[in-house]
């Protein structure tokens, strides 16, 4: 049975009583997305440096510096940690060598311990430090089929060493947890005052990193001057609320008709309308998007075309990119094109994405919210319990049809979360809080995630979090807002 986050807390943290981390070495900040990763420590600055997250049938505990796997000084929480990692699979605990010393700290009648380069299967848990492995399938592998992860390690020096390395991207631990909804940053994480909380921390609004997703955004409009399109049909709004998920098409009103994000090691491309997917006008999008959501398996996989899409064949074929009609997605597949009126592949796509599949989807969701007027499109639209996961979200509002210039990359452009961080964290007499149509965006954006239930995900309990420190800041009625402090833990 999967555990509650608020019950996984009560059994990483008993015993517990202080956060005693070694003092000179400095961790990274962990960047959590999706609805499975949630923190354990979180310090005064809001930084995750201790995360945990489920993957498949298998459990990670991730940490933001490789020394924490040997520290004495955490000894209560490694015993737990792996204790909790163990789930129902065998009792043998695998340490690698790059993390030997911790078998020492494991010494206890609870464990048997081994200290070994091989991932088995009859393992329950492995131990590794995440500096340089290459043993990332494997690791995936394990811990999809049941398997517990202790991983840890800080991103900064490989970022250091790199220079134009791309954390999120090619950071080799980000290989690994990242299909989790973990990331390893190259953000430095504060340890000074570190309290032990009971309770599931907030997961911060945002988190800075040094891989620009503007450039994602460059990619997929390159050589597009405006976006329009000539469907018959009536597009829905899409709400982007992800830390990875971008807009790409917004009307005059900050209305998202486009939208991509990157999910594990893949990546996706959302359009408010199932017909934007082999809509003429959008030809030129259509062949960026998919060489874009191919990502490194460009040329090592065809672009797979659900019979529902057939008919983006023909701009594929003129763009001369190999694609195939396939009732299913599989993993052979780059990228797999696909409407988002049945959720009867959630898992398959989730899973497809995350490890470094492309996905290209659209649909709209006020037509379902016409046939299902007790629903909620948010939590109940079948493709949104697919896209939930990546940040993105197809509403029941709708957009009126125009031809709408191309987002400027180098602009600040509309994002829930950067806005709202704006808001909470700028006082009014310094200017740097939102006005006139991007507020009211942000007010209708909350209006609209107040629909989401919590259901004990943390992902959504810090957003609604924020959001309740939004409602006081901001004057329903008016755009005045009066200065409130804002903690970046829950109460």
């Amino acid at each position: 049975m999967t555990m509650k986050p608020s019950e996984v807390i009560n059994v990483l943290m008993k015993g517990v009583d202080c956060w005693d981390l070694p003092t000179n070495e400095v961790p990274c900040e962990l960047l959590l997305i999706g609805e499975a990763a949630f923190p354990v420590l979180v310090n005064r600055q809001g930084q995750v440096l201790i995360a945990v997250s489920q993957y498949g049938k298998g459990r990670m505990v991730v940490m933001g510096h490789e020394s924490y796997l040997q520290y004495t000084g955490l000894t209560p929480f490694l015993n737990n940690a792996v204790g909790w990692l163990k789930g129902c699979r065998g009792d043998v605990i695998g340490v690698h060598s790059s993390a030997k010393d911790l078998a020492s700290i494991l010494c206890s009648p609870c464990h048997e311990v081994q200290i070994t380069d091989c991932i088995d299967n009859s393992l329950g848990v492995y131990c590794i430090s995440a500096c340089g492995t290459t043993e990332a399938k494997e690791l995936i592998h394990f811990v999809k089929n049941g398997g517990g992860l202790l991983i840890g390690c800080q991103a900064w020096q490989w970022a250091n060493e790199q220079c134009q390395g791309k954390v999120l991207s090619d950071f080799p631990g980000n290989h690994i947890t990242s299909v989790a909804g973990v990331y390893f940053t190259d953000t430095y994480g504060y340890i000074n005052c570190l309290e032990v909380s009971r309770k599931v921390p907030t997961i911060p609004l945002i988190v800075r990193f040094g891989q620009d997703l503007s450039q994602d955004q460059k990619q997929l409009l390159d050589g597009i001057s405006e976006l329009s399109f000539s469907l018959t049909g009536v597009p829905s709004q899409l709400l982007v609320h992800g830390a990875l998920a971008f807009p790409l098409g917004l009307d005059k009103s900050l209305g998202c008709f486009l939208a991509a994000a990157r999910y594990g090691r893949g990546r996706v491309v959302l359009a408010s309308h199932q017909d934007m997917l082999w809509d003429p006008n959008l030809s030129h999008f259509l062949c960026n998007a998919v060489c874009w959501l191919a990502g490194d398996r460009q040329g090592k996989g065809k672009v797979g075309i659900n019979p529902e899409v057939k008919d983006l064949c023909p701009l594929l074929s003129d763009c001369c990119l190999e694609h195939c009609i396939v009732p299913h997605v599989s993993d052979d597949l780059s990228v797999y094109c696909c409407q988002a009126f049945q959720d009867d592949e959630a898992k398959q796509l989730l899973e497809f994405v995350a490890e470094g599949g492309g996905l290209l989807i659209g649909g709209e969701a006020w037509s379902w919210a016409h046939d299902n007027p007790c629903g909620i499109a948010l939590v109940d639209y079948p493709g949104n319990h697919i896209l939930n996961h990546f940040g993105l979200s197809i509403l029941d509002q709708t957009l009126e049809k125009s031809c709408f210039p191309v987002l400027c990359p180098e602009e600040k452009i509309y994002h829930l979360r950067l806005a709202l961080h704006e808001v909470l964290e700028e006082p009014v007499c310094q200017g740097g809080c939102l006005v006139g149509t991007c507020l009211e965006k942000l007010k209708k954006d909350h209006e609209t995630f107040k629909m989401m239930p919590v259901r004990e995900i943390p992902a959504y309990a810090s957003l609604k979090y924020f959001f309740r420190k939004f409602e006081t800041k901001v004057d329903p009625l008016k755009l005045e807002m009066p200065i409130v402090p804002v903690h970046p833990m829950c109460d």
